[in-house]
């Protein structure tokens, strides 16, 4: 990887060289009861606009590489009963999108995604097609209370990136990591860092790590879940879960979906519908028949979280979860992953 530094008056530059593309990023959309700024990811018309210090997001990338509801294809039949149908496939990947200020979470998030829907045996080609077109600048961030993206080992980012930016003083120490990156830093005022801006570089690392407040033990913890499935301490937690699924909307790494087929009424045209889903949805394991194989909020809960922290590690060597902590935040039963892994780790020691 190379490393270069460049004046921050200059980050506006690099914005206007990208403005051809469509670009997100960071934007106040609002504020919450007390007052304090509610950030998300939304289209970005110009500089001034982006909040490169944001804490956390709403909503995660998610919503640009899987769209809550997206069609798949659409068929049309022609009326003379020829039998000449018609097939239309759209992948939804119109323009290049340009991701700008993204915290190591979440382009860690994107990598997990890409291990399941593009390197497993069948590709998602609607999520493949969006992810090419995708070029990604990272930025160091402060974490937050809620955050236990350390605890995860999704803290730091070494890959998933074009550009990852870390503000030291006066200059941005940038990461390049793709030919198009370095390129665009050839038109900026770029050199190489020097002996006291790597030192700084280090010692801003250690500096965020010692910020990190919330933390969730991890050792063993595959195994721990394996012999605590029966714990009763699912069930506590279950009796506080809404199953509103709200914690799989906002998270970066769920991707659960259902597909509906539509057909007209006059039996012209038809389509293809996919749509986010959430395995705490109370008709998630329903089955033709009417049967349900967790009618139980408990039940989906937990497997919510074996998915997550149990079979996720078991197929990638790797925890599904980047610890962004924006369940806990949006949940309106206050249900939080350091808490719940917290207390079925204790819940061996209670019996």
């Amino acid at each position: 990887m190379l490393f270069k530094v460049f004046p921050k008056e200059e980050l506006s530059r690099l914005y206007t060289l990208l403005a051809p593309d469509r670009i997100i990023g960071p934007l106040t959309k609002g504020r919450d009861q007390h007052g304090h700024p509610l950030y998300d990811f939304a289209v970005s018309r110009n500089f001034a606009e982006l909040r490169l210090d944001y804490g956390q997001t709403l909503h995660s990338l998610k919503n640009f590489f899987l769209p809550y509801r997206e069609d798949l294809c659409s068929f049309s039949f022609p009326k003379d009963g020829s039998g000449n149908w018609h097939k239309e496939v759209d992948y939804g990947a119109f323009v290049p999108l340009v991701f700008f200020g993204l915290h190591p979470c979440d382009i860690n998030a994107l990598n997990k995604l890409d291990k399941v829907l593009l390197e497993g045996r069948y590709p998602n080609p609607f999520y493949g097609a969006k992810r090419a077109k995708a070029f990604i600048i990272g930025h160091s961030c402060t974490p937050q209370p809620f955050c236990f993206c350390r605890s995860m080992g999704t803290d730091t980012v070494l890959r998933g990136f074009d550009l990852f930016l870390t503000p030291l003083d006066e200059v941005y120490f940038a990461e390049i990591a793709s030919s198009r990156a370095f390129h665009l830093l050839e038109q900026l005022s770029c050199r190489e860092p020097n002996d006291h801006e790597h030192r700084r570089y280090r010692q801003q690392i250690t500096t965020r790590e010692s910020l990190f407040e919330a933390q969730v033990e991890t050792s063993d913890l595959t195994k721990i879940l394996d012999l605590e499935f029966q714990a009763p301490v699912w069930q506590e937690w279950g009796r506080k879960c809404l199953s509103c699924g709200t914690c799989a909307q906002v998270c970066p790494t769920c991707y659960c979906y259902g597909v509906e087929e539509k057909v007209d009424m006059d039996f012209t045209r038809a389509h293809k519908e996919k749509m986010l889903y959430s395995c705490n949805l109370l008709d998630f394991a329903s089955v033709s028949g009417g049967h349900n194989f967790r009618p139980q909020s408990h039940t989906r809960l937990k497997y919510r979280y074996y998915h997550k922290h149990r079979g996720f590690v078991e197929a990638f060597e790797e925890s599904l979860c980047v610890g962004c902590g924006r369940c806990g935040q949006s949940c309106l039963a206050q249900i939080t992953v350091p808490e719940v892994i917290a207390s079925v780790r204790a819940s061996g020691g209670n019996e």
